[in-house]
C-alpha cells in the first residue's frame, strides 16, 4: 500500500476526507456497475451458448446434406448450379449502450430476386439434397448472424467486467487504505501538536502565576 505524503495540517485532513468520501462514492458505483455487467454478461452467455448448439447442429445436418449432394451429384454441375446466387445479404452494422458499453447490432437484408424459392437453378438436374442444403442454409442465416452478434458483445463486456473490477479493487484494497491510513497519521499528529500546545500554554500560566505571587510578595515586603 502505497503512503500518501502531505503537510500534517488541517486544510490537508480537509482534502483527503473529501478525497476518501469521493472514493468511497466511485467504488460504490463500479461496484453497482461491475454488479449489472455481471448480470447482463451471463444472459448473454446463456443465449450465446442456446444459439451456438443449435447453430452447430444445424450446420451439421447442412454439411451432411452438402455431401451427399456431392456424392450423387458431378463436380461441374454442382459448380454450375450455385455459380451464380440470385440474391446477396446486404449487411448492416450499429451499436447500443449495455452499462456504457457500445456493443454491435447486426441487420441484415436479402437483396436480389422477388422469388422467395432463392434457388439459381432449374430442378431438373439437380438432387434433392442439395435443395435441402440451401434452404436450410438460409434457414440459418438470421441465427448465424445473432450468434456472431451475441459473441462480440459477451466478449466486449468481459473485457469491460475485467476493467471495472480491477478499478474496484484499486479502490477498495489501495487507495481507500491510502487515504484512511493518511487521516488517520495527521489526525493523530494533529492531536499530538494540541496536547504539547496544551502542556506548552498550561507552563505558560503556571509561570504566569509564580511571577505574580512573586511579585506581590516583593510589594509587600518592601511596604
Amino acid at each position: 500500500m502505497a503512503e500518501i505524503k502531505v503537510n500534517p495540517n488541517r486544510m490537508e485532513l480537509r482534502k483527503l476526507k473529501d478525497r476518501l468520501s469521493t472514493a468511497r462514492r466511485g467504488h460504490k458505483l463500479l461496484k453497482d456497475k461491475r454488479d449489472e455487467l455481471m448480470r447482463q454478461f451471463l444472459d448473454i452467455v446463456r443465449e450465446n451458448k442456446a444459439l451456438r448448439e443449435s447453430v452447430e447442429a444445424r450446420l451439421a445436418e447442412v454439411h451432411r446434406s452438402f455431401t451427399v449432394a456431392a456424392a450423387v451429384s458431378s463436380p461441374r454441375m454442382l459448380e454450375e448450379a450455385l455459380m451464380l446466387p440470385k440474391k446477396e445479404v446486404a449487411l448492416q452494422t450499429g451499436s447500443r449502450s449495455i452499462m456504457s458499453v457500445a456493443v454491435p447490432v447486426f441487420k441484415f437484408d436479402i437483396v436480389g430476386s422477388d422469388s422467395s424459392d432463392g434457388y439459381n437453378y432449374g430442378f431438373a438436374f439437380t438432387s434433392g439434397e442439395l435443395d435441402s442444403a440451401l434452404a436450410s442454409l438460409s434457414e440459418l442465416l438470421p441465427d448465424l448472424i445473432r450468434l456472431a452478434e451475441t459473441e462480440k458483445t459477451a466478449q466486449l463486456l468481459a473485457d469491460e467486467i475485467e476493467k471495472t473490477r480491477r478499478r474496484v479493487n484499486a479502490l477498495e484494497y489501495t487507495m481507500i487504505p491510502s487515504l484512511e491510513e493518511a487521516i488517520k497519521r495527521i489526525s493523530m499528529k494533529l492531536s499530538e501538536n494540541e496536547r504539547a500546545n496544551t502542556t506548552r500554554l498550561m507552563k505558560v500560566k503556571d509561570m504566569m502565576l509564580q511571577r505574580a505571587i512573586l511579585e506581590r510578595h516583593g510589594a509587600e515586603s518592601e511596604a
